[in-house]
């Protein structure tokens, strides 16, 4: 690409003064970089060329643009943002400013990350460069539009740098970047992103399933045509003028469904499916009518985003219907205007001149953002700030209604607490219980969407320290959870402190731990004093999990063996009976009668209907004389996991379901308990069983949660002697 096709693809009328700037940006962006290649070799300048035009495909302006072509100027040359204010003004120079990278590291919580050293300073870089850019993003949101652009090119260009750099930055744009497109609403950015992560993070899941997509794409064509032609015709003779077009399905989409539901690839059904775009919202309704009388609808399919936008304000419909071979269609339905709005989300507005009524729909969307990230300036720890960008900003929402009937906008996974929180800082902390669809739950349950919340609170009183237990997983949105610690940092230091001993005196004492001093944790963890540590943790910025994680687990690599257990057991590999089918897990699978297949033989899956998948060895006779190969798949014998019986004693008052509540629990955790044994004395029940924990982080979130349930007054590791 060369500086004449770039200026010749800008959207709209390009006035003397863009081209000008744009062509000075360019001169400036050549020159500065002429020592600079790529690490395919091509110059640097071909990069800068690439990231200016994903943005003026985005739609945005000749300013955007300039600053796209100089945006790694002032980080890796001699050019100073002083400069570029001179010479191309305050709007193009604040715009680098926002996706220029730190060169040094300030403010970073010397407790944070679980790295050390040189490794852990990277770590923490690239936390408080994201941080820069999302605190950019809400005064313009070019900033992040350009950063996109830059990452996009990088993925692209991803194959010629070493595969560990392959996978570190493809896992980071799963991660950050593809949802930060999705929550913008650009689409488009959105799938490129996932579909190039997808192939460097999960390589053999991504030739498995674009070697099945691409087995069927002949034919999948050619269905394709015959049934846009036969919807033409129908929506014709209904009187409805209709662009049709074939949606294909991205990889990554068709890998996260077949997790998601637990189905091979021949049961995703909607990788097939159509865009229908009409002239007006009112012909989007006619037209779902006219294909929901010619094919059956599928119940449960249909989803109405026009009346009840996404919180991105994506609009269309949604339906899927079984089309006359058996198998599923899906079909949108969208005005133009949407169609727009659904593929580049909040750079649409760039796209049509200014005046227009999209403006007040650039608006909200910019309103929207800045609720979402309200919380942003009160976070000065990078890491927690990034947790936080993906809990509240990138995670799923629920929608649930106040007693009022106000919706109310929430993180997946949250509890009544973060809704307590959300509606009004005292009612999150006076907090007390809560009534969902008028029913009392307990403060831990997870919200639903369409759930009618309503909070019980005290006349005065502050939070609960177990709200802050990651374990106990009372809170979910970042917004709660920094109002509980700011509510806990205005307390007395010496309270912190106290409170802060005894929570760490009763983690080490249920652990079973007393070889580690205080003096030892504080020095590894980077605190000048204990006092220092402990009032951390009272507050709630540091939380006990990060402590066993990075000094008690380094600390103990290994469990020590329960009294009764041969050495010869302890460290074992303990291989699961689960079969792992390639892009698949937890499907339901059986063995076959006639080769009865054992771990380590090489095996075979056959997808059987209604019953999941029978497992046979590949010499199978029967497998042999399968006729019906498509229903073959690949898979493996699953993994080796290794665990620790550790010892553990509860004591509780009895009452009815104790034990059902201690093994579901215990069950839901994973885990496999050796043995148990139960006694009981004047009401006071005492277990005593051995379970085999991953590690010591493992064993702490399931005394934790054990200490949680009703009527349990301790759980605790039992150490030999």
């Amino acid at each position: 690409m060369n500086l004449e096709t770039l200026v010749s693809t800008i959207h709209g009328t390009v006035t003397p003064v863009d081209q000008d700037l744009v062509e000075r940006a360019y001169k400036v962006a050549e020159i500065a970089h002429r020592d600079h290649v790529r690490a395919s070799g091509e110059p640097y300048i071909q990069h800068c060329l690439a990231v200016a035009s994903i943005l003026i495909e985005l739609g945005l302006p000749a300013a955007a643009v300039a600053a796209g072509l100089l945006h790694d100027t002032v980080e890796d040359t001699d050019v100073t943002l002083e400069a570029l204010e001179r010479d191309f003004g305050e709007e193009v120079a604040t715009l680098v400013a926002g996706v220029t990278k730190l060169t040094q590291l300030p403010r970073v919580s010397h407790y944070d990350g679980n790295h050390r050293g040189e490794s852990s300073t990277k770590v923490e870089l690239a936390k408080e460069n994201l941080r820069k850019t999302f605190l950019a993003m809400g005064d313009d949101v070019r900033v992040v539009l350009i950063k996109l652009a830059d990452r996009v090119h990088n993925m692209r260009t991803l194959a010629h740098l070493s595969p560990e750099k392959r996978t570190r930055i493809a896992k980071e744009t799963l991660e950050i970047y593809a949802p930060l497109a999705n929550r913008l609403g650009i689409w488009q950015v959105k799938w490129e992103l996932e579909d190039l992560s997808f192939r460097y993070v999960y390589p053999d899941k991504y030739r498995e399933i674009a070697e099945f997509v691409d087995e069927r794409r002949v034919d999948r064509e050619k269905t394709m045509r015959t049934i846009i032609t036969k919807l033409s015709k129908a929506l014709s003779e209904a009187g409805i003028e209709a662009d049709i077009r074939g949606r294909s399905k991205h990889l990554y989409s068709i890998y996260k469904k077949m997790e998601r539901k637990k189905v091979p690839f021949d049961m995703v059904h909607d990788v097939r499916g159509v865009r229908i775009i009409v002239e007006t919202e009112q012909d989007c309704y006619v037209a779902l009518g006219v294909i929901h009388n010619r094919w059956k609808p599928i119940p449960g399919a249909f989803d109405d985003y026009i009346a009840i936008p996404k919180d991105n304000l994506y609009q269309s419909l949604h339906t899927a219907v079984i089309y006359e071979d058996g198998r599923t269609l899906e079909a949108q339905f969208r005005t133009p205007e949407m169609h727009e709005n659904a593929e580049y989300g909040i750079a649409a507005h760039w796209r049509y001149k200014e005046g227009s009524h999209r403006d007040d729909v650039y608006e909200q969307k910019i309103l929207w953002l800045r609720k979402l990230m309200d919380w942003r300036q009160d976070v000065e720890n990078a890491s927690d700030f990034v947790d936080a960008m993906k809990s509240d900003v990138f995670d799923d929402r629920v929608y649930v209604f106040t007693p009022r009937g106000d919706i109310i906008d929430l993180p997946a996974g949250s509890t009544p607490i973060d809704f307590a929180y959300n509606i009004h800082t005292e009612i999150g902390h006076r907090c007390r219980g809560a009534k969902v669809d008028g029913k009392l739950i307990s403060l831990d349950y997870k919200l639903q969407t369409g759930n009618s919340v309503e909070i019980l609170t005290a006349k005065r009183g502050g939070p609960s320290r177990d709200w802050l237990n990651p374990s106990l997983e009372m809170v979910k949105s970042h917004r709660a959870r920094s109002k509980i610690k700011q509510w806990f940092k205005r307390q007395d230091r010496a309270q912190n402190i106290s409170q802060g001993r005894t929570l760490l005196d009763k983690e080490m004492r249920r652990l079973g731990i007393d070889s580690i001093s205080y003096d030892h944790i504080a020095s590894e963890l980077e605190f000048a004093q204990v006092d220092d540590l402990l009032a951390a943790i009272g507050i709630g910025d540091l939380q006990i999990t990060r402590i066993i994680k990075r000094v008690i687990g380094e600390e103990e690599k290994e469990f020590e063996i329960p009294e009764g257990l041969a050495t010869s057991t302890s460290l074992e590999i303990v291989p699961t009976e689960e079969v792992t089918i390639l892009g698949l897990k937890g499907l339901l699978t059986n063995l076959g009668r006639c080769c009865k297949p054992v771990p380590g033989d090489p095996i075979i899956g056959y997808i059987t209907r209604g019953r999941g998948a029978t497992i046979h060895r590949q010499d199978c006779p029967n497998v042999l004389r399968i006729k019906d190969t498509e229903r073959l798949v690949q898979i493996s014998w699953g993994q080796p996991v290794k665990t620790y019986p550790v010892s553990v004693q509860i004591r509780a008052y009895d009452r009815d379901g104790l034990m059902r509540d201690v093994s579901t629990l215990v069950s839901n955790e994973g885990i496999n308990m050796s043995s148990i044994n139960v006694s009981t004395k004047n009401s006071l029940a005492i277990f005593d069983l051995v379970m085999g924990v991953t590690d010591i982080s493992h064993l702490s979130r399931v005394l934790t949660r054990l200490e949680a349930l009703p009527n349990v007054l301790e759980a605790r590791r039992l150490r030999p002697g």
